[in-house]
């Protein structure tokens, strides 16, 4: 088939473009399907991901429920998982909260403790690191670690200002530091305000009679 001058100009023009751009041109296609492709995936992998951690998650809370040796160990082995597995997942903070409830109520204190350090040290969650380390606090002062269990409770968030102070009492009456325990109570006071909890706070400055 015959082409006409102008026909073949513009082949020509047409041939050279692609063999200046054609490569580009393919390379560019292929990044952006593999960009589409790999965001999907990703989307993907985060769903599955989550989807894994809540199943290990209710797994913990209803194993939580159950009384028995094989119920502390399924505990114990799914806070593991989402601990190993799923570090960053939300379940996995909340997790580890509740098996560390469960092995306190159950006497396993140095269990309880390794679940809240972790928390401490790795939670994805800030927002629960003043709570678990509440929480440390008073499994330390079960275990009379006394200055540690004060280390865990000397900077109190806003929030937490009146828990912290009211475990600084507790902690300190264990160490038969009566007077320091009465401050830090009446502390707890005023941070806890016009809050229902001030009377239980209160029944702890009374009974320390005129100390």
């Amino acid at each position: 088939m015959a082409y006409d001058l102008e026909e073949q100009e513009k082949l020509d023009a047409l041939r050279a473009w692609w063999e200046r751009y054609g490569t580009l041109l393919v390379v560019l296609s292929f990044v952006v399907v593999a960009g589409v492709v790999g965001w999907r995936g990703w989307q993907w992998y985060q769903g599955h991901t989550a989807s894994q951690a809540m199943g290990y998650f209710e797994a913990l809370e209803g194993a939580a429920r159950q009384q028995g040796d094989d119920a502390l160990a399924r505990v114990k082995a799914a806070s593991n998982t989402l601990r190993d597995d799923f570090s960053k997942s939300g379940y996995t903070p909340r997790g580890v909260l509740i098996a560390a409830q469960v092995l306190q109520q159950r006497n396993d204190l140095d269990g309880a403790r390794e679940q809240l350090e972790w928390l401490v040290n790795n939670s994805s969650d800030p927002s629960l690191i003043p709570l678990a380390k509440l929480r440390l606090a008073g499994v330390l002062l079960e275990q009379k670690q006394y200055d540690q269990a004060l280390a865990q409770v000397a900077d109190a968030p806003p929030a937490f200002a009146g828990l912290y102070a009211d475990r600084q009492g507790d902690i300190l009456l264990a160490q038969g530091k009566t007077a320091e325990a009465k401050k830090a109570w009446e502390t707890a006071l005023k941070a806890f305000g016009n809050d229902p909890v001030t009377q239980i706070v209160q029944l702890k400055i009374d009974a320390l009679g005129g100390a």
